[in-house]
């Protein structure tokens, strides 16, 4: 289970997302300041950062510098529009930013496409006659290479990460509305899972990977 390190100085915030990023199978270690924050990066370890750039008695910026040399991964939260503290961030080696307010899906799909960024060990999964590099972002079936579409990328990974669960219709839009930036309505759902499954099934019109649950939305056992 991922360990995450949590600095926010919003005490509402604080609690609402530790709560919701412990339901989606992440270990939470929250705290409020700087302080608190470097303490823990001396004692303990951790596989990403998710830090507040605003912080009560400091900034997320000393935090972020005090991982160097430690190989973590830094998500930082920012206010909507602070430009110049999201481009000093990335400067200073932090993964990614998402500015508030955010969505908290959109957030842990943030979260787990660094963390497999950061694990090449696990980056080659393989299903059936399916071997997906995560980290190249390369599809192969039966040894040959297939090209997807971002978005039948994106819609990939959502199922690849979710394998066992079931992902309602309306979930899987979020998800290809963040990485469209237009608006898609449930009919191009329809058709992206049919060219998905053109692709990556032996008979996409008995798909064996990518399942119907009637009326509810759609699993990868």
């Amino acid at each position: 289970m991922p360990h995450i390190l949590l600095i926010e100085n919003d005490p509402a915030i604080l609690q609402n997302l530790q709560e919701y990023l412990r339901l989606q199978d992440f270990q939470i270690t929250a705290v409020s300041g700087q302080r608190d924050a470097q303490k823990l990066l001396e004692q303990h370890t951790f596989d990403l950062l998710l830090v507040d750039i605003a912080l009560d008695d400091g900034d997320g910026f000393a935090v972020c510098t005090a991982t160097k040399g430690k190989g973590l991964p830094v998500i930082f939260l920012t206010a909507s529009g602070d430009e110049g503290s999201v481009v000093r961030g990335l400067d200073m080696g932090a993964d990614d930013y998402i500015a508030k307010p955010f969505r908290p899906r959109e957030l842990v799909s943030r979260i787990r496409n660094i963390l497999r960024r950061y694990a090449p060990e696990n980056a080659v999964v393989k299903i059936g006659d399916l071997r997906i590099d995560t980290d190249k972002g390369t599809l192969e079936k039966d040894g040959v290479p297939l090209s997807l579409s971002a978005l039948e990328w994106r819609l990939l990974m959502m199922f690849l990460n979710n394998r066992g669960k079931l992902l309602t219709r309306e979930r899987l839009l979020e998800e290809i509305w963040d990485i469209a930036g237009d608006f898609v309505n449930d009919n191009t759902l329809t058709v992206y899972i049919k060219r998905l499954r053109e692709k990556i099934e032996d008979d996409p019109q008995q798909p064996a990977l990518i399942q119907t649950a009637r009326g509810r939305g759609y699993r990868m056992d």
